[in-house]
């Protein structure tokens, strides 16, 4: 815009001519504008979590070879390592309910068992899980394991039960009636299996698990483990330090004198000995004949409960209140520092 201004002064008479814009008000209308209309949008980065974190808690865990291992734990979560341990990823399981054991085939094929009578199977290395179909019951159904054995897999949980499957996993059947009586672990060696449980409930079968018999025993403690080494020689723990010895298939157990008050919640045969382990760390170990018992620890300055141990090559893993690799004496808790 051009305007004329008449400017007298000094005799003279002059004729200025300014310029005005009008920039300002279209810098304030695009402000105004903007404000108004336009929306700013958020740039936000998605930042992953560690496949294991450090209030995460391990139940169950497998090793099928010696690079192979999962575990699985609370929430539903479940991990697994392809290198012995070394790095982890999550796989998704679809569930949050507590998964309470685990147990696998081979580097493909595995099972996994926990609260509200879930099952879950996998057939292409954990990239996916699927729920299988277990018998329906009015009672929680919790498992708390789950075993392989001659072809079958065996869960064992809550109000009595104990279910088999044929097909990997996919369906299953009830071996034994409901009862109020919680069955915690079971084992078998051939044909030979044992079952063991609440209030020192132990049974037995000679028949692959077609028939179970129940053993009369004088430990009236909850057994949590069982483990053999041959048809007739085998070991069971429980709460309270409980360990009971069999050389006879499980006919007849004798109590090992108490190595500690501390509860024992998995046992295993494992190149020439036997290894129990459980509450603040503790560890018991023995020989061949089981005999001799020794207490310690997993390592130094560990306090932490093991609801489960598995051996792949030469390193150990410990389900628990986190999942520790024992690697030639030396503990670290997965994702996280040595110890």
């Amino acid at each position: 815009m051009l305007r004329r201004l008449r400017k007298y002064g000094g005799g003279a008479r002059g004729v200025v001519t300014l310029m005005t814009s009008s920039a300002p008000l279209v810098i304030v209308g695009g402000l105004l504008y903007a404000g108004l209309f336009v929306k700013a949008e958020a740039v936000v980065q998605k930042v992953e979590p560690p496949a294991i974190e450090r209030r995460d808690s391990f139940y169950g865990v497998a090793a099928p070879d010696e690079r192979t291992v999962w575990a699985v734990g609370a929430g539903g979560k479940i991990v697994r390592s392809e290198d012995g341990g070394h790095s982890w990823t999550r796989q998704p399981s679809g569930i949050d309910a507590n998964l309470q054991g685990i147990a696998a085939w081979d580097a493909q094929d595995a099972v996994a068992v926990g609260n509200d009578g879930i099952v879950l199977v996998t057939h292409d290395a954990g990239a996916s899980w699927t729920r299988a179909e277990v018998p329906s019951s009015g009672n929680p159904n919790k498992f708390f394991r789950v075993r392989l054995a001659n072809g079958a897999a065996w869960a064992v949980g809550e109000y009595g039960a104990l279910l088999r499957s044929d097909d990997r996993g996919a369906t299953w059947k009830r071996v034994l009636p409901e009862e109020d009586r919680a069955w915690n672990d079971v084992a078998f060696v051939g044909d030979a299996g044992w079952v063991v449980g609440e209030f020192g409930a132990l049974m037995k079968s000679a028949d692959g698990g077609a028939t179970w018999q129940a053993v009369e025993m004088a430990n009236k403690v909850s057994l949590m483990s069982v483990a053999f080494r041959d048809a007739d020689n085998g070991v069971a723990v429980g709460l309270a330090g409980t360990l009971l010895v069999t050389s006879d298939g499980g006919a007849s157990w004798q109590q090992v004198p108490a190595l500690t008050r501390e509860h024992l919640y998995s046992v295993v045969w494992d190149d020439g000995r036997w290894l129990a382990v459980g509450d603040k760390g503790v560890m018991a170990s023995a020989d061949a004949g089981a005999a001799q018992w020794q207490l310690g620890r997993v390592a130094e300055g560990d306090v932490s409960w093991r609801t489960q141990v598995a051996r792949a090559g030469s390193r150990y893993f410990l389900a628990g209140s986190n999942l520790a690799v024992l690697d030639d004496g030396a503990l670290s808790v997965a994702g996280h520092k040595r110890m």
